[in-house]
């Protein structure tokens, strides 16, 4: 099913040894260039392969009729499916590393395909057609509960028959690098009127997110196995949340304005070909799961996951560090249930891990948690502490995984809290 490219493999032009894009991961993204309009493209070290230039030169073997990496976005690539995806991840093994010369050996095509990356501007890899995020991580959901809830009851009763989620805003997904304002909102006051103000406990949220490739028709359904050949790639995802605006206001139908206002995304789609040899075992799940969400594959991606606080003075420290196999709920098994009520997908679905957590204090994923709803907050290096985030703070999240000396990874999603806009 999927297209793995050779540990031994190298690319013919330099790519850094400790590169979260070697020529095994080839991410796809979107970006343009001073003399160019918007196309597609693959990281390769500190390049970017123009596939729209590789396209026109009859090298790729994409489906006849309009031109896959011409587009402004990934969705017609995406939405052509596995045997094509195949197809081009395949070859572009074979131009890059020389083994098909045609690249190597044409100086004007390689002068027109391979951009310093620092020379191309980014862009969203998808029109956006909708987002889902999720509530998959048990130990996240777990600290939560025992923050608002009975600790000895911290999970809700639904929790381990079904994967959580809730529908968001894809209009306000945004790409890694864009600043957020700190959103306005409804503050509670104990035992009074709520207030309107700026939210004053804004939080990050460590998340992984993957896009839909294909479609599904309106009263189908799929099952995790029939899911996963759905998906197309993933990214880093920090879905931005103001805590009190939430508390207020998740009751009874969960947040709306509080993660409303940005989620951030990293521009690079790293495709589960690329994550095929860090599979690991997903957490045992206890009860099983009704039928219609159980897998003869369950399995997840050795993923290790950090986040890095700057503040406004420039000091910056990792403030917390997790890993995308500690999901208890799968992104087959996300999907599956996404269907179940005969919901169809579209291509360019956006569906959000939820934040992750691990089982250590260190490996959580949010403020939230790591500061206990701020009551314990974190001391930071140059003195200051932080309870939640304040404005000028910059939040840097970083993915990749390694086994021996192979290292795959997403890169980074950062974004800076700017004032309210009153």
């Amino acid at each position: 099913m999927y297209e793995i490219i050779d540990a031994s493999l190298h690319a013919f032009i330099d790519v850094e040894p400790d590169s979260d894009f070697p020529i095994q991961n080839l991410p796809y993204g979107i970006f343009s260039t001073p003399d160019g309009g918007l196309r597609a493209g693959t990281a390769l070290g500190s390049w970017v392969v123009d596939l729209h230039a590789l396209e026109r030169a009859g090298l790729l073997p994409t489906p006849s009729g309009p031109a896959l990496f011409g587009q402004g976005s990934l969705n017609a690539f995406a939405a052509a499916g596995r045997p094509v995806w195949n197809a081009v991840r395949a070859r572009l093994a074979a131009l890059l590393s020389g083994t098909d010369a045609r690249l190597r050996d044409d100086a004007g095509l390689r002068s027109r395909a391979l951009l310093p990356m620092q020379a191309c501007t980014l862009h969203l890899p998808f029109e956006i057609a909708s987002y889902t995020d999720f509530y998959s991580s048990e130990d996240h959901a777990t600290n939560v509960g025992k923050l608002f809830r009975d600790p000895a009851n911290a999970l809700t009763p639904n929790w381990k028959h079904l994967p959580i989620g809730y529908n968001g805003r894809a209009s306000s997904v945004v790409l890694s690098g864009h600043d957020v304002h700190r959103p306005m909102g409804q503050l509670p006051v104990a035992g009074g009127t709520p207030e309107w103000g700026p939210c004053r406990q804004l939080d990050f949220e460590l998340e992984t997110a993957f896009f839909v490739g294909p479609g599904t028709a309106l009263g189908s359904r799929l099952d995790p196995d029939a899911a996963i050949a759905r998906i197309f790639g993933m990214v880093l995802m920090n879905d931005w949340s103001a805590r009190d605006v939430q508390r207020w206001e998740y009751v009874p139908l969960g947040p709306f304005q509080a993660k409303a206002f940005a989620t951030s995304i990293s521009p690079w789609v790293v495709t589960l070909d690329a994550l095929q040899p860090f599979r690991v075992d997903a957490p045992q799940q206890d009860p099983v799961p009704l039928p219609y969400l159980r897998e003869t594959d369950r399995h997840a991606y050795d993923i290790e996951l950090s986040v890095e606080l700057g503040t406004p003075d420039g000091a910056s420290a990792t403030i917390t560090r997790s890993n995308f196999r500690h999901l208890y709920w799968t992104m087959a098994q996300q999907l599956a249930h996404h269907t179940s009520s005969g919901c169809n997908l579209r291509t360019g679905d956006l569906m959000g891990s939820g934040t992750i957590s691990g089982p250590s204090p260190e490996a959580r994923g949010c403020l939230l948690e790591l500061t206990e709803n701020g009551r314990q907050p974190l001391a930071l290096a140059n003195g200051s502490t932080r309870g939640f985030l304040q404005d000028g703070d910059e939040v840097v999240i970083r993915g990749h995984a390694r086994r021996g000396a192979l290292r795959v990874g997403f890169g980074s999603v950062r974004g800076r809290v700017l004032p309210a806009i009153p």
